[in-house]
């Protein structure tokens, strides 16, 4: 149902669809075995700036560390969701994975996963990207 303010059709902000996206993407990925240890972990470069953030990050059944991405788009224009993890995007996540792996004296297997949705299709990338 359409919400009006003033007149003019309001629309949901940013933090509401990414949480709405994060939250269709943990369920997925729960629903596939993995289990949540941390959403929105944030590394800080200073006072007010972040250096980085992975949105959920996971365990596998096998034991891998699994730091996800969720990314979502009204539809596939312009390459769609997926391809908005740009290779900035990919330092920023690796930087904040690299942050949280410093609490484990011997880190797991790791990997980064990507959650594209685009439209109502969410596509589960595994392994989207490495540090190499």
């Amino acid at each position: 149902m359409a919400m009006f303010n003033g007149g003019s059709r309001s629309r949901p902000d940013t933090k509401t669809l990414g949480d709405t996206a994060e939250d269709a993407a943990l369920a997925h990925l729960q629903r596939a075995g993995l289990r949540l240890l941390e959403r929105n972990y944030r590394v800080a470069a200073g006072p007010s700036r972040r250096a980085g953030e992975v949105d959920l990050i996971l365990r596998d059944r096998d034991g891998t560390l699994v730091f996800v991405e969720v990314r979502a788009r009204a539809d596939r224009s312009h390459g769609g969701a997926a391809a908005s993890v740009t290779p900035h995007k990919q330092q920023r996540l690796a930087y904040a994975a690299q942050h949280y792996l410093m609490r484990h004296a011997s880190p797991p297997p790791c990997r980064f996963d990507v959650v594209a949705i685009d439209g109502g299709a969410l596509t589960w990338l595994q392994g989207a990207f490495d540090l190499s």
